[in-house]
Protein backbone atom coordinates (compact mmCIF):
# COMPACT_ATOMS: atom_id res chain seq x y z
CA UNK A 1 0.00 0.00 0.00
CA UNK A 2 3.06 2.67 -0.24
CA UNK A 3 1.99 2.77 -4.02
CA UNK A 4 0.19 6.32 -4.25
CA UNK A 5 -3.84 6.16 -5.43
CA UNK A 6 -3.17 8.93 -8.44
CA UNK A 7 -0.43 9.19 -10.67
CA UNK A 8 1.19 11.83 -10.73
CA UNK A 9 0.61 14.27 -13.80
CA UNK A 10 3.35 15.98 -15.39
CA UNK A 11 2.32 18.74 -17.32
CA UNK A 12 5.04 20.21 -19.21
CA UNK A 13 4.79 23.72 -20.77
CA UNK A 14 6.41 24.50 -23.70
CA UNK A 15 7.42 27.89 -24.25
CA UNK A 16 7.22 29.49 -27.18
CA UNK A 17 10.12 30.16 -29.12
CA UNK A 18 11.83 33.56 -28.17
CA UNK A 19 12.14 35.84 -31.01
CA UNK A 20 15.74 36.76 -31.79
CA UNK A 21 16.17 40.58 -32.90
CA UNK A 22 14.03 43.39 -33.66
CA UNK A 23 12.70 42.44 -36.27
CA UNK A 24 10.68 39.21 -35.04
CA UNK A 25 10.31 40.83 -31.66
CA UNK A 26 8.13 44.10 -32.77
CA UNK A 27 6.23 41.15 -34.86
CA UNK A 28 5.57 39.38 -31.34
CA UNK A 29 4.68 42.46 -30.21
CA UNK A 30 2.12 43.65 -32.72
CA UNK A 31 0.85 40.42 -32.60
CA UNK A 32 0.33 39.51 -29.15
CA UNK A 33 -1.69 43.20 -28.79
CA UNK A 34 -3.91 41.66 -32.21
CA UNK A 35 -2.54 44.71 -34.70
CA UNK A 36 -2.63 43.90 -37.98
CA UNK A 37 0.26 45.15 -40.16
CA UNK A 38 -2.22 47.79 -41.99
CA UNK A 39 -3.58 48.82 -38.50
CA UNK A 40 0.46 49.83 -37.89
CA UNK A 41 1.42 50.97 -41.07
CA UNK A 42 -1.94 53.32 -40.69
CA UNK A 43 -0.70 54.38 -37.46
CA UNK A 44 2.86 54.99 -37.80
CA UNK A 45 2.86 56.42 -41.38
CA UNK A 46 5.15 54.01 -42.32
CA UNK A 47 4.31 51.95 -45.55
CA UNK A 48 3.70 48.45 -44.83
CA UNK A 49 6.87 47.54 -47.23
CA UNK A 50 8.69 49.33 -45.37
CA UNK A 51 7.38 47.73 -41.71
CA UNK A 52 7.52 44.41 -43.64
CA UNK A 53 11.34 44.92 -44.12
CA UNK A 54 11.76 45.97 -40.55
CA UNK A 55 9.84 42.39 -39.65
CA UNK A 56 11.69 40.78 -41.39
CA UNK A 57 15.07 42.59 -41.12
CA UNK A 58 15.70 43.17 -45.03
CA UNK A 59 18.19 46.49 -43.81
CA UNK A 60 18.99 47.32 -47.32
CA UNK A 61 15.47 47.73 -48.11
CA UNK A 62 15.37 50.37 -45.15
CA UNK A 63 16.45 53.90 -44.40
CA UNK A 64 20.41 53.72 -42.40
CA UNK A 65 21.50 55.71 -39.42
CA UNK A 66 19.06 57.91 -37.30
CA UNK A 67 16.12 57.35 -40.14
CA UNK A 68 16.10 53.85 -38.86
CA UNK A 69 16.64 54.21 -35.28
CA UNK A 70 13.51 56.90 -35.15
CA UNK A 71 11.20 54.32 -36.72
CA UNK A 72 12.22 51.46 -34.38
CA UNK A 73 11.44 53.95 -31.75
CA UNK A 74 8.32 55.05 -33.22
CA UNK A 75 6.98 51.21 -33.59
CA UNK A 76 8.43 50.78 -29.90
CA UNK A 77 6.06 53.64 -28.63
CA UNK A 78 3.13 52.85 -30.49
CA UNK A 79 3.36 49.24 -29.23
CA UNK A 80 4.07 50.42 -25.30
CA UNK A 81 7.35 47.92 -25.77
CA UNK A 82 11.06 49.11 -23.73
CA UNK A 83 12.15 51.40 -26.34
CA UNK A 84 15.68 51.72 -25.11
CA UNK A 85 15.89 47.55 -25.03
CA UNK A 86 14.55 48.01 -28.46
CA UNK A 87 17.70 50.86 -29.76
CA UNK A 88 20.17 48.49 -28.10
CA UNK A 89 19.10 45.26 -29.84
CA UNK A 90 19.14 47.61 -33.11
CA UNK A 91 22.52 49.43 -32.38
CA UNK A 92 23.88 45.48 -31.79
CA UNK A 93 22.18 44.32 -35.11
CA UNK A 94 23.38 47.14 -37.21
CA UNK A 95 25.56 48.97 -35.60
CA UNK A 96 25.76 52.25 -34.68
CA UNK A 97 22.46 54.01 -35.01
CA UNK A 98 22.50 57.27 -32.68
CA UNK A 99 23.14 60.52 -34.11
CA UNK A 100 27.22 61.12 -34.00
CA UNK A 101 28.06 64.25 -31.84
CA UNK A 102 30.55 67.00 -32.51
CA UNK A 103 32.95 67.30 -29.86
CA UNK A 104 33.77 71.38 -28.69
CA UNK A 105 36.19 71.59 -26.04
CA UNK A 106 35.28 75.18 -25.56
CA UNK A 107 33.77 77.85 -27.04
CA UNK A 108 37.22 80.15 -27.49
CA UNK A 109 37.96 77.44 -29.88
CA UNK A 110 36.36 78.63 -32.90
CA UNK A 111 38.22 81.10 -35.00
CA UNK A 112 37.06 83.71 -38.03
CA UNK A 113 38.48 81.25 -40.08
CA UNK A 114 36.16 78.41 -38.70
CA UNK A 115 33.11 81.34 -39.98
CA UNK A 116 31.35 81.60 -43.06
CA UNK A 117 32.33 85.21 -44.36
CA UNK A 118 28.71 85.38 -45.89
CA UNK A 119 25.68 84.23 -44.14
CA UNK A 120 23.46 81.56 -45.57
CA UNK A 121 20.83 83.35 -48.59
CA UNK A 122 17.76 84.51 -46.89
CA UNK A 123 14.68 83.85 -49.54
CA UNK A 124 12.40 86.84 -48.64
CA UNK A 125 8.70 86.26 -50.49
CA UNK A 126 8.96 90.15 -51.73
CA UNK A 127 7.85 88.65 -55.42
CA UNK A 128 4.21 87.22 -54.09
CA UNK A 129 4.09 90.14 -51.71
CA UNK A 130 4.08 92.32 -54.71
CA UNK A 131 1.53 90.22 -57.03
CA UNK A 132 -0.50 89.99 -53.93
CA UNK A 133 -0.76 93.51 -53.50
CA UNK A 134 -1.38 94.45 -57.37
CA UNK A 135 -4.22 92.33 -57.16
CA UNK A 136 -5.43 94.02 -54.37
CA UNK A 137 -4.89 97.49 -55.84
CA UNK A 138 -7.36 96.12 -59.11
CA UNK A 139 -9.89 94.44 -57.23
CA UNK A 140 -10.52 97.63 -55.60
CA UNK A 141 -10.46 99.87 -58.62
CA UNK A 142 -12.88 97.61 -59.95
CA UNK A 143 -15.20 97.54 -56.84
CA UNK A 144 -15.13 101.23 -57.21
CA UNK A 145 -15.92 101.84 -60.96
CA UNK A 146 -18.52 98.85 -60.49
CA UNK A 147 -20.32 100.80 -57.47
CA UNK A 148 -19.78 97.94 -54.97
CA UNK A 149 -18.17 100.55 -52.44
CA UNK A 150 -20.42 103.00 -50.53
CA UNK A 151 -19.05 106.50 -51.49
CA UNK A 152 -18.80 107.33 -47.75
CA UNK A 153 -15.41 105.02 -47.95
CA UNK A 154 -14.15 107.00 -50.66
CA UNK A 155 -11.90 110.06 -48.70
CA UNK A 156 -10.52 111.91 -52.04
CA UNK A 157 -12.52 112.93 -54.86
CA UNK A 158 -10.42 111.46 -57.78
CA UNK A 159 -11.99 108.22 -55.96
CA UNK A 160 -15.27 109.38 -56.57
CA UNK A 161 -14.50 110.52 -59.87
CA UNK A 162 -14.22 106.76 -61.18
CA UNK A 163 -17.29 105.34 -59.73
CA UNK A 164 -20.10 105.62 -62.60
Amino acid sequence: MNQPLLKEARLEVVAPPVPMGVGPTLRSLREARGLSPGEVSARLKFTSRQLDALETEQWDRLPSGVSLRGFVKNYARYLEADVEALLSMLDNQVGTTAAKTVPVTHAGSLGPADLPIHGEPVHRPWGWLLIILVLLFVAGFYAIERGWIPDSWLIFDWLKSLKK
